[in-house]
């Protein structure tokens, strides 16, 4: 026999042990799925992780000068509405000075600098800044309107904290970070 008949006799029809092969190989891939289907969905968020992905806070009692904390997603966010004063001099530090000239504002590109206005909610708002409250030393909270910039101090570890949220003193290496905000109404801040 030529090569050639060999194979058309071993290419024919499929047979019932191949059938057998298909379903056993389908039935086992059945089942490992359902197996491993609990595993897989157990690593979804649930519903309450889901409902935090995003918070609105209704901002309208804090007049210039005021602060507020919040809770977003298990960590404390600080909310301040600064007066025309503070908000000039943020604007007045010249970025030579700070230990970390970068936004760390997640509404902008990773290299904008940490001016006053890159630093808050921007055009018509630069008065509001918000931050999550979490010094970048080792995650401490520092506390508001505090420390010889007026505005937050980490009494663990001596950090300083401008009202722009930069670092100005101490060992924290950044800014305090911004997560990605907006204003949905005229005093609504929409975190996340």
């Amino acid at each position: 026999m030529s090569d050639h008949d060999m194979n058309s006799q071993t290419m024919g029809e499929p047979t019932r042990r191949d059938f057998l092969y298909l379903a056993t190989g389908m039935a086992g891939a059945v089942g490992a799925v359902s197996v491993a289907w609990p595993f897989i969905d157990q690593m979804r968020p649930d519903a309450s992780t889901l409902a935090l992905a995003s918070i609105e806070v209704d901002v309208k009692a804090l007049t210039p000068g005021m602060s507020l904390t919040v809770k977003w997603r298990g960590k404390p966010v600080f909310i301040r509405n600064r007066t025309d004063k503070e908000v000039q001099e943020a604007a007045a530090v010249k970025l030579e000075e700070l230990k970390d000239p970068k936004a760390r504002n997640q509404n902008l590109p990773p290299d904008a600098p940490a001016t006053g206005a890159d630093r808050s909610a921007g055009k018509g708002k630069e008065n509001w800044i918000v931050m999550i409250g979490s010094c970048t030393h080792l995650g401490c909270v520092p506390l508001g309107q505090a420390g010889e910039y007026g505005g937050w101090f980490c009494p663990c570890h001596g950090s300083v904290y401008d009202t722009a949220g930069r670092i100005r003193k101490g060992p924290a290496p950044e800014n305090l970070a911004m997560p990605i905000f907006s204003f949905t109404k005229d005093t609504v801040i929409k975190i996340g």
